[in-house]
């Protein structure tokens, strides 16, 4: 039975931090193609090993990534541990295919869980149910892996025994729940097909994960790929439905309802260029102006971002991934509070911008200057206890001149005495209401 008062307390923290970072790093920094290189190109597994041999990050310094996750105000991050190439970051018993038997010779999951809980960061790790290299994962006529179609390969399907992946899976999402202290994400990627909720013994996975970590949060890609809801969106959620939903590489149109017309948790998980994994060719990032907006646009819509780094060979951060984190970064040490522990509001998104809320505070994003003082629709005059500048504290006065008395039922403010917003991307205003 699904306990709704433990779910609600459970994600409280979830819902408060609204942005976190996302971390895609294996040994697909060094083709340097993106994270599905190995299925998209179909490369042979002695084709692949190579860069297991190659595998050297001397620049890996997770205290720096720890460090430009804080600096641009993310509560939160979440690093593959293991995707679906089967590499694992962590010193795992089960397979000799794990970092500490690469030339960085150490457990790389340890370090990064050390060096953001030091920066007071929130922790999570990804963990891909698929696995390229296990020989018990189907191989041929599977939609996804690399040797799909590779004939030789039809043959051995018959001596593939998937209980026993299931083992050595449930095994390895064991030790991450019991040799690392506590995890406050775990990040399941994904369902597809037949292969989706108990096809991976999801109930028994689950169970097994709230045993260890009972106050985890968990994505809803046991139950469903990233383009389901699953029952989470219904009054009876599964054992297995997660703690959220997780649209991928979109934000919802709307916000997200369950079928009673309560608000679903969910969270937009988004790249800065348009892969995952380091690619080297990949330089279509999208402008930190566009991403303080649609992290803005999430919250506005009771959701949460989480932006994706994917570091190179090396282990450093892109150069253009850092310089869109400091911006992000600048923006919200000032109108971060227009974002943590904020929701949508009942107010309509306004045509210059967007609302987001918490208790009688309501964060105007004016996104477009207006002519004549910028209108805060839906704001009552006589509820307004005070109006300021969110960035610097200033006092904005509401506008009482006879170009705006044919509109009554509006509250207009003056932000600039130029025709620019004193921030371009997103200016802030903060109006406490009065407590009723």
């Amino acid at each position: 039975m699904f306990d709704r008062e433990a779910y609600n307390k459970r994600v409280e923290w979830y819902q408060e931090a609204r942005f976190g970072m996302f971390i895609h790093w294996g040994l697909y920094a060094i083709p340097a193609r993106g994270e599905w290189v190995r299925s998209v190109e179909e490369i042979p597994e002695e084709e692949y090993l190579p860069f297991f041999d190659e595998f050297d990050p001397v620049d890996y310094d997770p205290e720096k990534w720890a460090r430009a996750a804080k600096e641009a105000g993310m509560k939160y991050a979440v690093l593959t541990a293991k995707h679906h190439d089967g590499f694992c970051l962590f010193d795992s018993e089960l397979t000799d295919f794990k970092a500490t038997n690469t030339k960085a010779g150490r457990d790389l999951i340890a370090e990064y869980l050390d060096a953001f809980r030091a920066e007071g960061i929130k922790v999570g790790i990804y963990y891909s149910i698929i696995d390229w290299h296990h020989p018990d994962y189907p191989h041929y006529g599977d939609r996804i892996h690399p040797l799909r179609n590779c004939e030789a390969e039809k043959e051995a399907e018959a001596g593939r025994d998937f209980d026993r992946y299931l083992e050595y899976m449930h095994g390895q999402v064991k030790e991450l729940c019991t040799r690392y202290g506590k995890i406050d994400v775990m990040w399941f990627d994904f369902s597809y097909d037949d292969m989706t909720g108990e096809k991976w013994h999801a109930t028994e996975l689950v169970n097994m994960i709230r045993t260890y970590q009972p106050d985890v949060i968990i994505d809803n890609r046991l139950e469903v790929s990233g383009e389901g809801f699953g029952s989470l969106a219904t009054d009876n959620p599964s054992v297995y439905s997660g703690d959220f939903v997780s649209p991928e590489q979109i934000i919802p149109p709307q916000g997200l309802k369950d079928e009673s017309g309560r608000n679903l948790v969910w969270e937009a998980c988004i790249t800065m260029n348009d892969n995952w994994g380091y690619c080297a060719k990949d330089k279509n990032f999208k402008p930190a102006s566009m991403i303080i907006k649609k992290l803005v646009e999430c919250v506005s819509k009771n959701g949460n971002m989480l932006l994706n780094v994917g570091p190179d060979a090396k282990g450093n951060i892109p150069e253009e991934s850092l310089k869109i984190l400091e911006e992000i970064g600048k923006w919200m040490k000032k109108n971060g509070n227009s974002i943590y522990g904020c929701k949508g509001s009942a107010l309509s998104k306004p045509e210059n911008g967007r609302i987001t809320q918490k208790g009688n505070k309501v964060y105007y994003h004016i996104m477009e200057n207006s002519i004549g003082g910028v209108p805060l629709y839906g704001i009552n005059r006589k509820q307004v206890e005070k109006i300021r500048l969110l960035s610097d504290g200033s006092e904005l006065q509401i506008v009482d001149f006879w170009t705006v008395n044919n509109y009554p039922d509006v509250v207009f403010v003056n932000v600039s005495s130029t025709p620019y917003l004193p921030d371009e991307t997103d200016t802030v205003v903060e109006i406490t209401l009065k407590e009723e």
